[in-house]
């Protein structure tokens, strides 16, 4: 990293220097800070965003903005790591929004997107018929029942629900909690 006069480099990495640097336009302070910072970064971002193009999407636009924005930081204000997790985090959210974002397409087959696991109806018939949990699961349309059963036994987030079954991000997340709500006083 390169110092102004009189400025003293630390000899451990400071994130709080490194980020003055990156506002003087040192690509090396930049540098410094993706060495330190992206592994853990990569990390943070596949808890959230569960795929690893995705999270190494969110890491590659909080390096963008924070070259972009690194003047913006106030040391005053706060702490340089949770800055740049800040910005981490939201970048992530953003995508997670974002995801209707990719084309919908009607049949998986050709892009080998069909799940080997087992579908929705057959989850919902191995459950004991004279469970409270499977009556309650009748009485919800199919489309709800297969997002809620793709959802909490699959693991599929929203936006992959909404891709899969080829409905719009806001309806999905409407079917969910609506579904939902409709369980928990069924189940009461």
């Amino acid at each position: 990293m390169k110092a102004l006069p009189g400025e003293v480099i630390p000899s451990a990495f400071d994130l709080n220097h490194a980020l003055r640097g990156c506002a003087r336009g040192d690509r090396l302070a930049l540098r410094a800070i993706y060495d330190s910072e992206a592994p853990r970064m990569i990390g943070v971002a596949m808890r959230l965003l569960r795929r690893r193009a995705l999270a190494e999407e969110a890491v590659h636009d909080t390096f963008l903005q924070l070259w972009k924005k690194a003047d913006s930081f106030d040391p005053a204000r706060g702490d340089a790591r949770s800055w740049l997790y800040a910005i981490l985090r939201n970048r992530a959210l953003n995508i997670l929004r974002g995801e209707t974002r990719t084309d919908l397409v009607e049949d998986f087959e050709p892009m080998g997107l069909v799940s080997e696991e087992e579908n929705a109806e057959a989850v919902m018939m191995r459950l004991s018929d004279t469970g409270s949990l499977k009556r309650c699961l009748e009485r919800l349309e199919p489309a709800r029942r297969q997002a809620i059963t793709l959802a909490y036994i699959h693991g599929l987030s929203h936006g992959e629900l909404a891709g899969r079954l080829g409905v719009p991000l806001g309806t999905i997340k409407s079917w969910i909690r609506r579904s939902l709500i409709s369980l928990r006083e069924c189940m009461a």
